[in-house]
């Protein structure tokens, strides 16, 4: 049973962002403060990557554990109402997750994937960030 009402849930669902969330925002200060610059959201690339390197020929993604996915993470779970709406749904999320990356690699782009549970531990982050950046190869 959920614990809110349709209407309440409706205004939550609807409140949900693709664009400019909360974890993106961490990514993106941080690679700015980094000195590197980037391109948003760019569409002509398959699955409009989060943040473009076009001069470096890399992408990065960030991903909700939830929306996403995430194996393992305790965020990545199913919904216990409307299984039936979630389990596809969130399975189409990540098959497409899935070709998006594929496409970006086979056009010659190296994909870095960051979830959103990972962001907690900055330093590692802007670790991880620098070597992906700086770095010949993708991660």
């Amino acid at each position: 049973m959920d614990k809110l009402t349709p209407k309440r849930r409706s205004r939550n669902m609807s409140r949900i962002r693709c664009k400019d969330t909360s974890p993106e925002i961490v990514v993106r200060s941080l690679v700015h403060r980094m000195g590197f610059r980037y391109r948003l959201h760019v569409h002509k690339l398959p699955g409009r990557p989060d943040l473009v390197f076009g001069r470096l020929k890399k992408v990065i993604q960030i991903h909700g554990c939830f929306w996403h996915r995430h194996a393992g993470c305790p965020h990545s779970h199913i919904p216990k109402t409307r299984i039936e709406y979630w389990r596809p749904k969130l399975t189409m999320n990540r098959r497409r997750d899935k070709q998006n990356e594929k496409k970006l690699r086979k056009l010659g782009w190296d994909v870095l994937i960051l979830w959103e549970c990972q962001l907690r531990d900055a330093e590692q982050t802007r670790q991880r960030l620098r070597g992906f950046l700086q770095g010949s190869s993708s991660s």
